[in-house]
């Protein structure tokens, strides 16, 4: 009898970042980049603060954690971070990239790169924890 392989159907839930304070972080999303808190919660288990955060049908999950380690400084740099193996950067897709980092950068953002693929606008920025948000345009051929 021949198995056949079943497919699965996945669909984006969530990303989870590391912060050294939540309620900057939390802060943060909300004023940069339009992010509501959507449940806060404390896991004994690990232990951590945890708050997830929605902006559309996309969710963030921020953890605070005592004693954590800092983000080592070559991973505030997007072509430096590629040199380590492991998950790179958020990413978030925008209809028009050049407006949104106009806006971006009047909020007071940390932008790392700006630059473009095959013709296409990118940036990256930085959160005020130094993690790396890709900044991508949807939407256009």
């Amino acid at each position: 009898m021949k198995k056949t392989k079943e497919s699965l159907e996945i669909i984006p839930h969530h990303v989870g970042l590391s912060v050294p304070d939540l309620a900057a972080s939390i802060k943060w999303y909300r004023e940069k980049l339009g992010f509501n808190v959507e449940k806060q919660l404390f896991i004994e288990q690990i232990p951590a603060k945890i708050a997830f955060l929605v902006n559309g049908k996309f969710r963030l999950e921020l953890f605070e954690v005592a004693g954590a380690t800092r983000l080592p400084e070559a991973r505030r740099f997007p072509n430096q971070d590629l040199m380590t193996h492991g998950t790179k950067h958020l990413s978030l897709g925008v209809k028009d990239v050049r407006k949104t980092m106009d806006i971006l950068k009047n909020r007071g953002v940390d932008v790392a790169m700006e630059s473009a693929v095959e013709g296409k606008p990118m940036a990256f920025i930085r959160d005020n924890s130094g993690n790396l948000i890709e900044i991508n345009e949807v939407g256009r051929p």
